[in-house]
């Protein structure tokens, strides 16, 4: 999360910086993947000192809007912000979140985004998506490289969703969970029903079928959510069968 700012002089000298550097990337002065001028140069045209221009890019890369590289220079994001991999795991601790509320909201945003996924995406989504099915069929027998597969196809989902908010919102949860899954394919006996669950969620984004795609994706993480032992109090039904770990 953002760094506190401690007073109304440092609050000041810090929102001059980001609005500058706001006004920089709204006028198309500053494109992502760009360097910022050098601190010297940066701090005169602001007429703050480089202590001042510091905390104020600090706080940019603390938004995700800055990345500093150490020995090169400070560069503008080059993708979606990381609202929160860590802080969101920080947060998790503090109010005590539940791994089914964290199943709920990827149930939620993963649904929909394979819904816009079948409305926009173009082919080279389709042949990204077909590519890692047939890599999952490849990895049944190794689970860690499967679950590679798996992540990368969830990714590019949300990619062809072409709303990047969701998309860095939806990778902020995923990425949060990723050590559970890792441990729960790692205990996998059979992920042959996970790879066919994602090929007929891929033939539903490529037929162009929203409410296909949809169903099908909630269908699929209930189905994991269920294998890891994550369904919401009260929602667990007794099963006489062996329960399969091989969803992700």
């Amino acid at each position: 999360m953002p760094p506190a700012i401690h007073n109304s002089n440092d609050s000041h000298r810090t929102m001059q910086v980001v609005n500058h550097v706001r006004a920089l990337i709204e006028g198309g002065t500053l494109q992502p993947g760009d360097k910022i001028p050098p601190e010297r140069e940066f701090a005169r045209t602001l007429k703050i000192s480089r202590a001042s221009l510091r905390t104020g890019i600090g706080y940019l890369a603390a938004m995700g809007v800055m990345k500093i590289r150490h020995g090169v220079g400070t560069f503008v994001a080059d993708g979606p912000p990381d609202i929160g991999k860590a802080s969101l795991g920080f947060i998790s601790a503090l109010h005590g979140f539940q791994s089914w509320q964290m199943f709920e909201a990827r149930i939620i945003l993963e649904s929909n985004l394979a819904a816009l996924a079948a409305e926009r995406g173009k082919e080279e989504h389709h042949a990204f998506l077909a590519e890692e099915v047939a890599e999952m069929f490849a990895s049944l027998t190794a689970p860690t490289e499967y679950l590679i597969h798996d992540v990368l196809f969830h990714r590019i989902i949300a990619q062809a969703s072409g709303n990047p908010i969701l998309a860095a919102i939806m990778e902020t949860v995923t990425s949060s969970m990723y050590d559970q899954r890792r441990r729960t394919v790692e205990r996998a006996t059979d992920l042959r029903e996970s790879a066919e669950m994602h090929r007929e969620i891929y033939r539903a984004i490529r037929a162009h079928n929203p409410q296909e795609a949809r169903k099908l994706m909630e269908k699929h993480l209930r189905m994991a959510q269920a294998a890891q032992g994550m369904e919401r109090p009260g929602e667990r039904k007794p099963s006489t069968r062996p329960r399969k770990n091989g969803r992700t």
